[in-house]
């Protein structure tokens, strides 16, 4: 009576020491630590402090029928729903994407990172779950023959059966750890909000590749538009040249007129030289982002690159970014997951329970194994354990899944405020831009009318040399400013088209 009045007093201490265990969790001898739990903030603005962008096109550049245009986001609030199949029109620039995002390498293997983390998945679900097995096995003991077992033994070996040592078990068996403080479920739940980031990070990738390749091939049509500026003007400077050489023999000008000239020309030259090799550069980089080995060009459409038009984005609201953003998708549920797996850490501490059964047939014969219901055996033990030699261990992992998890809200915060910046930026980028091409296509065309007048006054002695050589030389940088500014204004719209969250979809 007395063994039977102490079990059901420990029985009682223990169960309300785990009823207790929740309670005291913030600060008792099951949960001995404080934690920081940082919680994310969400303090951007409501709106995106900034004038409308609306640049139209301008009324002397008229668009071609079949001009290849950069999509704005007319009747939508975001230009990150448009998805990149819509917002570039080019079909070679759809090709190279398309093309891409079935070859390039780390793409792939963000897929597989996927696959590991849905792997992950479905490990920790077993977890939680019964562990039930099919055994099989025998064994041989041999007592000594000067114990009760041996003298034992002796009798029914020489009365009844030749090897009563010999033992045969077959049967399943069952182990369950109850999951009462949500432990195993929580790195269930943990390990899936990381295959959800692991999602978000394939998400990034492609955002981040289409907004690469457009970029690239952009800068590639830029180049060949300047090859073309270069080659007018070598043929312009070829044409002067003949002509300071045509004046000299006439003695209207001199070796060193005739020299300076020469020397804009190979400088020209060498500038083709320089930037031919800018085009190699690219045409490989977009092979490589496109998983290409072949040699054949890339396929493009240069002669329309001036006359691009680009409509307007709507930016919609900074909110939309926790929406359309891929990496703060990522970092949410980065959060998410470091959370639940704070939850399951602490759970060791406190009891935990696990329950073993087993059922099956056993005897010391093959003929005697599937005798029931003599041969027929069950058991069923219940283990309570709680830590306590390991418990330093164990704290030491509850505060690193506490630094994790506010590693985790700061790189939330941090890729929030990233976006929100990035937006700023490139609104600020393109009106700038707008406003630069503006005024260097203006320059451009005068300096094209300085250049036919310069070289009519030097031809009837009315200018120098001198002059005809820096509008020569003016007209050239102007026209690849140009060129540039361009491409930083098509090339801003991408990165506010990727910073609002676009690219992905």
């Amino acid at each position: 009576m007395d063994r039977k009045r102490t079990a059901y007093l420990l029985t009682l201490i223990a169960s309300v020491g785990v009823f207790q265990a929740p309670a005291l969790a913030k600060r008792s001898w099951f949960h001995p630590v404080e934690l920081q739990e940082k919680k994310p903030t969400f303090n951007v603005p409501t709106k995106y402090d900034t004038p409308p962008l609306v640049s139209p096109p301008s009324p002397d550049t008229p668009q071609a029928p079949d001009t290849p245009t950069l999509r704005g986001s007319i009747g939508v609030d975001s230009a990150a729903s448009i998805s990149w199949r819509e917002f570039f029109a080019d079909p070679n620039l759809v090709f190279l994407i398309e093309t891409a995002l079935a070859n390039n390498q780390e793409f792939n293997i963000a897929i597989q990172d996927i696959q590991i983390a849905a792997n992950e998945v479905k490990e920790r679900q077993s977890e939680y779950l019964p562990k039930v097995g099919l055994g099989f096995g025998g064994s041989y003991i041999r007592p000594s023959e000067n114990t009760p077992e041996g003298v034992l033994d002796t009798i029914v070996e020489r009365d009844f059966y030749r090897y009563p040592d010999f033992n045969l078990n077959i049967g399943p068996s069952l182990s369950w750890e109850v999951d009462i403080w949500r432990r195993l479920r929580n790195a269930k739940d943990a390990a899936r909000m990381r295959m959800v980031a692991q999602t978000e990070v394939r998400n990034f990738l492609i955002s981040r590749l289409v907004t690469e390749i457009a970029r690239t091939y952009y800068e590639l049509m830029a180049l060949d538009t300047s090859l073309k500026i270069l080659d007018a003007n070598i043929s312009i400077q070829e044409a002067a040249f003949l002509k300071v050489q045509t004046l000299k023999r006439y003695a209207k000008a001199n070796q060193l007129a005739v020299n300076r000239f020469e020397a804009q020309l190979n400088k020209t030259k060498s500038q083709r030289a320089a930037t031919s090799q800018r085009v190699v550069e690219k045409e490989n980089r977009l092979k490589f982002l496109i998983g290409r080995y072949d040699e054949a060009p890339i396929a493009r459409n240069s002669d329309q690159f001036m006359t691009l038009p680009v409509n307007e984005l709507q930016t919609g609201v900074p909110a939309q970014l926790l929406e359309n953003r891929a990496d703060i998708r990522q970092a949410a549920a980065a959060v998410k997951a470091a959370k639940l797996n704070l939850k399951s850490v602490k759970a060791q501490l406190y009891p935990n329970l696990t329950i073993r059964a087993g059922v099956g047939f056993s005897g010391f014969s093959p003929s005697l194994l599937f005798r029931a219901p003599q041969s027929l055996f069950y058991n069923a033990i219940g283990d309570f354990v709680l830590p306590l030699i390991n418990r330093r261990a164990i704290i030491a992992r509850i505060q690193t899944a506490d630094a994790n998890q506010t590693q985790a809200v700061l790189n939330y915060e941090q890729s929030l405020l990233r976006a929100y910046t990035d937006v700023l930026i490139q609104e600020s980028n393109i009106r700038k831009m707008q406003q630069a091409f503006d005024t260097k296509k203006r320059e451009v065309v005068l300096l094209e009318e300085s250049i036919g007048t310069a070289n009519m006054l030097f031809k009837y002695a009315k200018a120098t040399y001198v002059e005809v050589l820096l509008t020569q030389e003016e007209k050239l940088n102007a026209e690849r400013e140009l060129v540039e500014v361009k491409l930083n204004l098509v090339g801003s719209r991408v990165e506010l088209y990727r910073a609002l969250g676009g690219g992905w979809r």
